[in-house]
């Protein structure tokens, strides 16, 4: 995807995955985005080389828990 398009549709995979956390967790839309953001997770989201914006909004969330509760995130092998 080249950059103007992931420039695109990056803010929305974002905003989707902090309604999500916002949801299943119980925290407030900044609690949920100040988390979000300091995640090693939304670091390598950030880099449209990782292919993790093409992960639906589960899996991302599972990833998201994961650091969450261990520190570390096992990417699925594709």
């Amino acid at each position: 995807m080249d950059k103007s398009k992931f420039d695109a549709v990056y803010p929305i995979i974002s905003a989707v995955l902090v309604g999500k956390i916002v949801a299943e967790l119980n925290l407030s839309d900044k609690d949920a985005v100040t988390e979000l953001y300091s995640s090693h997770l939304y670091e390598m989201m950030e880099h449209e080389n990782t292919k993790l914006w093409q992960y639906s909004t589960e899996k991302l969330f599972e990833l998201f828990l994961e650091e969450r509760n261990s520190g570390k995130i096992s990417f699925p092998q594709v």
